[in-house]
Order: structure tokens, then C-alpha cells, then sequence
């Protein structure tokens, strides 16, 4: 419907009407230390920060981990000194080929070339035992990190908990507490593990290039130095990429478990559609941040053959000017039994471990012991936008027939809470809607004012975007622009959950399940109701006759067994009985006949809160306070007998519901 300021030029009794949206009622004290700041237990669709993630990430996690390692200087130092036999391993291999050549087999000596090959075999067992006994070490090291993890992370989620954060934080820290501390004790192993083979080996490796010919090491540094810098300068980008990687997932995890806990209300009013863009929305960013990590990945690759690589290739082109110089045969097979078997193997386990396991590790640190994202993890894109409405509410209309005319004041204002209705005011303001960027809007710039209390039927022809504003006005879509307040208050991120308490929309599929009627119907009172409340409410929209069969309240239904009138005579009991006092009957009583719709619509405007209906008789237009009518191209609102004379769509309406 485009009514962008054209609704605004009616003037008298008939206001315009602005549209409106609404919402459903929502049926480590660490291994290192919270120094940098607590976890925000929250999990969901933040944006990313707007500075690099990485450098603020080391800088919070590196003194919590100082300290950590510092308390465990002693599983540090038996696990270099078992590290240090290690590299004496690496040293001997390349040391003894080279003697087994030049001292041994080159020289007519094969017996001496066997007793050099012998040490270096009994190298290698020296070196597994060693090896060995650096395992049995990092568990010590390792359990302590994923311990203190798991703690900070069930502390922060029973503290939100108690705090009252909103339900879909749980599926934030279960992502945090089965797979993120997993992923931290792995990631932390694997980095000890890697780094302390490569500095020990790469500690071997040029000891023994330089004792054999220091003429080698000019040869291998620097390509080696090379690779070292571009992982290096690769890190910081990865780890971001990493970051934005885990943020998706989180955001993913805890968008489909709120689906999920939500399925049946999904279904019920017709939202599968928008459940699925909005999942699938949040699966497409989870794509584009693995592909952006794994083209990061190529250049660790890069840096792989460039550092790996490189020197055995220069080590054979310049094999004929270092024998020039007077290196051997047996030192050059030496120094190629060092980059292959021990350099080059050694910094493949680096790159891989730094690159995946490393970034990761720093990234999940961060986000378990240090500051919560910029913005709320678990926010939903919806509430995203909602959050970026304007936050303070302009002055809002008092009469109810007031007209906002461009160029014109509004008239004066009344504080919010001072009217003293129990019921809330609902309020549009330039209220607009499209379903994608490049669609034709639906609902553009719609005002609307509904005086607390007020009882506001909503008509138009099928397909004019009825149900869309009622999907606004229920919160289950979201403005493009525009401002929605309930009770002279905007509807904002934070208070989010207070407002869609007091508000019910029932669909036109009645949402009925298998268990008794009495659960059915407080299905919305999560506090329960006195048994008067329960009987008042069967007893105001008509549903005595099954509320009073066989096993009474306590009978269990089966859905599939009802009519479709009986089953919107349930719902409808459920939300009279509710204690939402904004209520939006999206043709919730078209199974229903006159008489029983008129009961129902009857006890709705009698009980406190305020109504709108989505009118599909003219019995229900007339009921109502006042209509507003919507036709695509102006939005009017007044009472039945002013639109007969101001709207030619209304009058139209009016002779096809009597032709009928």
C-alpha cells in the first residue's frame, strides 16, 4: 500500500491513519583470568567490530595468558628440557648422513658410514622417548585452560539466566560449551605442541648447518626469514576472518534454535517463508566468511613454499658454487636431509597449527574470557533494525481526531502515563515496508494513532497488505522506516520482551495441540490463572460446548478432530485469557459464524486492552470504533458512517459484503 504522505492531506473526523506493526507474544572463573573483561553470554547477529578484531584480540588475551603460563613454570621447563633432547635428535640426523659420506663411504670406509647411520637411528629413539614424555607433560598444561573455560562459560550463562537475557542466549553457550572450550583445549595443545617442535628443530636445524658449512646458512635464512614474514604479516588477517567465521556460526546456531523452539507459532501464523529467508540469510554469510578464511589459507600456503620450499630449490641451483667454496658432498646431503626431513615438516606443522588452530584459539579466547561484541550477540537482524528506529518518541497526537497535515504543528501532547489507561496507545510514524530492496513497498510511510482502548477494524481488497501490518504492528516483520510505540513508548532492542508480553496476534490458522484444553488454553500464561479467569474466558468467546464435554477442561484434545471453528474459538480463549492488552485478530473468526463472531468480537472490546481486527464482514466493521481502510494508494481511517461518504474503496467493500 503506498500512502506516503497522501493519507496525511484527508482532513475532518476521518484522520488519516498511519500503519502499524506489532508482535506475537513470545508464547568461568577462567583458566585465564576475566581480567580483560566478562563474557557476553549473548549469541547472535552482531555486527562486526568496525576495528581489526585480531589486534584487540591478542591485546586482551595476552595478559590473562602471561599470567596462566607464568603459574606453570614448571610444566614449561620439563617440556622444554624433554624438547631440547628432541632437537639433539634433529641435529645428529643431518650431522651423521653427512660424516656417514664424506667420513664413511666416500672415503672407502663403509664400516665408520654404518656406525654414523647407527647414531642416528639411536637418535631417533631417543628423540620418541622424548616425544613421549611431551605428551604425558601437556596434559598438564592443556586440561587446566578447558576446565577454567567451562566454568566462565556456565557461570555467564546462569548469570544471564538469572538476569532474565532473553531464552535464545542458552543456544550461544551451548555452542560456547560443547564446541568452542573443545575447540580451545585442542587448539591450545596443538599450538604448544607445534611451536615448541618448530623452535627446537629450527634450533637443530641451523646448529648443524652451521657446523657442518656456515656457507649453507646463507643460502637457506633467507628465503626461510621470507616465508616466516609473510605468515607473519598473514596471521592478523586470519585470525579476523576466523573471528567473523565463529561469530556466523554463533548467530546461525542461535537464530535456528529460536526457530525451532518457535516452530509451531511459525507455522501457525503462515511464517515459514520469512523463518527460512532469514535463516538462509545468516547460512549465505556463514559461506562467504569460510571462503574469505580459505582464501587467507592460500597465502599460508604461499608462505609454506616459500620458506619450505625455496631453500632445498636454491640449495641445488647453488650446489656447484658451494662446492666451489669447499663444501662437501656429504654437507650438502646433510643440509638437505635438515630442510626435508626436519625443517620443512616442522613448518608445515606450524603454518597449518598457527594458521587454523592458532587464529581459532585466539579468537575463542577472546570471546569466552574478554569483552562481549560491540553490539548484543543474539540479537536477531529483526531486532537489529528495530534497534536502529529512532529512540526518542516526538510528540504524540491526543484526539482522536487529530490530522497530520504536512507543513502543519501537531497538536499538543500528553505525557505517556498520564492518560491513566490501563490499555496501551499503539502509534505509526511514517511507518514503511517493502519485501526485498527492490520491491514495491507494501506499507509506505503510514501513520496511524489508536487511542488506548479503542476497538480499530482493518479492511481492504485480498492482497492489500492487511496481514502485512498486522505483521508489523506484531513484530513478526520488520520497518524499512518508520517508528512504532506502544503506550507513548517506542518498541526498542532492550525492552523488546516487555512489549511482546502485552501484545497477542491470532492468526487465521488457529494453532490448536495435542494435550488437554486446559493447557491449551494457558498456553500464554506462563504464571497460570485462577480457574474463575479460565471459565470467564471459555464463557466470553463461546466455547462452553466443548469446555463442558466429557473430562471438562482436562480432556485431552486432538486437534485433527476439531472443527476449524473450534479450533479459533481455542485460540481466541487463549488470547482473551493472556494478560496481552493489545490485541490483533488477523481474520481470526472466519471459520466462525456471524453469531459466534459477534460473541467473540464483543467480548474482545469489552475486555481492557485494545483491538484490531482484520475485518472480513461488515458486522465486524461496524462493531468497531472506527475502520481503517487501505487500497494501495491511500490509507483513511473514521468511523463507518464518515467512510461511506469519504471512501469510494469502503463503499465498494460495503456493497459487495451486502450483494454477498
Amino acid at each position: 500500500m503506498t500512502a506516503a504522505g497522501r493519507e496525511r492531506t484527508a482532513a475532518g473526523p476521518a484522520r488519516p491513519a498511519r500503519s502499524a506493526t506489532g508482535a506475537v507474544p513470545s508464547a568461568e572463573d577462567g583458566a585465564l583470568r576475566p581480567g580483560a573483561g566478562s563474557t557476553n553470554p549473548d549469541d547472535g547477529a552482531a555486527a562486526p567490530p568496525a576495528t581489526d578484531p585480531a589486534r584487540g584480540a591478542l591485546r586482551r588475551t595476552l595478559p590473562q595468558a602471561v599470567p596462566f603460563l607464568a603459574r606453570r613454570r614448571g610444566v614449561l621447563l620439563r617440556l622444554g628440557g624433554w624438547s631440547l633432547l628432541e632437537s639433539a635428535q634433529t641435529f645428529l640426523g643431518g650431522y651423521a648422513v653427512a660424516a656417514a659420506l664424506d667420513r664413511g663411504f666416500l672415503a672407502g670406509r663403509p664400516g665408520v658410514g654404518l656406525v654414523w647411520l647407527a647414531l642416528a637411528a639411536a637418535a631417533v629413539v631417543a628423540g620418541g622417548t622424548a616425544t613421549e614424555r611431551v605428551f604425558r607433560r601437556l596434559a598438564d598444561l592443556v586440561e587446566p585452560l578447558r576446565d577454567g573455560l567451562v566454568r566462565r562459560v556456565v557461570s555467564s550463562a546462569l548469570s544471564a539466566a538469572v538476569a532474565g537475557q532473553r531464552r535464545h542466549t542458552g543456544h550461544a553457550a551451548v555452542s560456547r560449551l560443547t564446541h568452542q572450550t573443545e575447540a580451545a583445549r585442542d587448539g591450545f595443545a596443538g599450538l604448544v605442541m607445534v611451536t615448541r617442535s618448530f623452535v627446537f628443530t629450527a634450533v637443530g636445524v641451523v646448529a648443524g648447518l652451521a657446523a657442518l658449512a656456515p656457507a649453507l646458512l646463507v643460502v637457506v635464512l633467507p628465503p626461510l626469514a621470507a616465508g616466516l614474514v609473510l605468515f607473519a604479516a598473514a596471521l592478523r588477517p586470519m585470525a579476523t576472518r576466523q573471528r567473523d567465521f565463529l561469530r556466523t556460526d554463533e548467530e546461525l546456531a542461535a537464530r535456528l534454535g529460536s526457530d525451532i523452539a518457535g516452530l509451531r507459532d511459525i507455522v501457525a501464523c503462515g511464517a515459514q517463508a520469512r523463518a527460512e529467508d532469514a535463516a538462509g540469510s545468516l547460512v549465505d554469510a556463514q559461506t562467504r566468511s569460510a571462503r574469505a578464511l580459505a582464501r587467507w589459507a592460500a597465502v599460508r600456503t604461499l608462505a609454506l613454499g616459500l620458506a619450505g620450499q625455496a631453500p632445498v630449490v636454491l640449495l641445488l641451483a647453488t650446489a656447484p658454487w658451494l662446492l666451489d667454496r669447499g663444501v662437501t658432498a656429504g654437507e650438502l646431503l646433510g643440509a638437505l636431509t635438515y630442510l626435508t626431513q626436519a625443517l620443512l615438516p616442522a613448518l608445515n606443522t606450524l603454518m597449518n597449527g598457527l594458521g587454523a588452530a592458532g587464529t581459532r584459539l585466539l579468537v575463542i579466547l577472546d570471546r569466552l574470557t574478554g569483552p562481549g561484541e560491540p553490539s548484543t550477540p543474539g540479537s536477531t537482524p529483526a531486532e537489529a533494525a528495530v534497534d536502529r528506529l529512532p529512540s526518542r518518541a516526538a510528540p504524540r497526537p491526543t484526539s482522536r481526531d487529530a490530522v497530520t497535515v504536512p507543513g502543519h504543528p501537531a497538536p499538543p501532547v500528553a505525557p505517556p502515563g498520564e492518560s491513566g489507561d490501563a490499555a496501551p496507545g499503539l502509534e505509526l510514524r511514517s511507518l514503511s515496508f517493502s519485501y526485498g530492496p527492490g520491491a514495491t513497498p507494501v506499507i509506505d510511510g503510514l501513520d496511524l494513532l489508536v487511542e488506548p482502548g479503542e476497538h480499530l477494524a482493518v479492511v481492504g481488497p485480498s492482497g492489500i497488505g492487511k496481514s502485512t501490518l498486522f505483521g508489523l504492528v506484531a513484530g513478526l516483520l520488520v520497518p524499512d522506516r518508520g517508528q512504532l510505540l506502544i503506550g507513548g513508548r517506542p518498541v526498542h532492542r532492550p525492552d523488546r520482551d516487555a512489549f511482546a508480553a502485552g501484545r497477542a496476534l491470532i492468526p487465521q490458522e488457529a494453532y490448536v495441540f495435542g494435550g488437554s484444553l486446559r493447557d491449551n488454553l494457558l498456553y500464554l500464561c506462563p504464571d497460570g490463572a485462577p480457574a474463575a479467569s479460565v471459565e470467564a474466558a471459555v464463557h466470553a468467546v463461546g466455547l462452553d460446548r466443548l469446555a463442558h464435554g466429557p473430562g471438562g477442561l482436562d480432556a485431552r484434545i486432538d486437534p485433527a478432530a476439531l472443527s476449524e471453528g473450534e479450533r479459533q474459538l481455542v485460540a481466541l480463549a487463549r488470547a482473551y485469557l493472556a494478560p496481552a492488552r493489545l490485541v490483533l485478530l488477523d481474520e481470526a473468526t472466519c471459520h466462525l459464524d456471524p453469531a459466534a463472531e459477534a460473541r467473540a468480537e464483543r467480548a474482545f472490546a469489552d475486555r481492557p486492552g485494545t483491538l484490531l481486527v482484520i475485518a472480513h464482514r461488515l458486522s465486524s466493521a461496524r462493531r468497531a470504533d472506527r475502520v481503517l481502510v487501505l487500497d494501495g494508494v491511500t490509507a483513511t481511517a473514521g468511523r463507518h458512517e464518515e467512510l461511506l461518504e469519504r471512501s469510494e474503496t469502503y463503499r465498494d467493500l460495503v456493497g459487495h459484503w451486502q450483494a454477498g
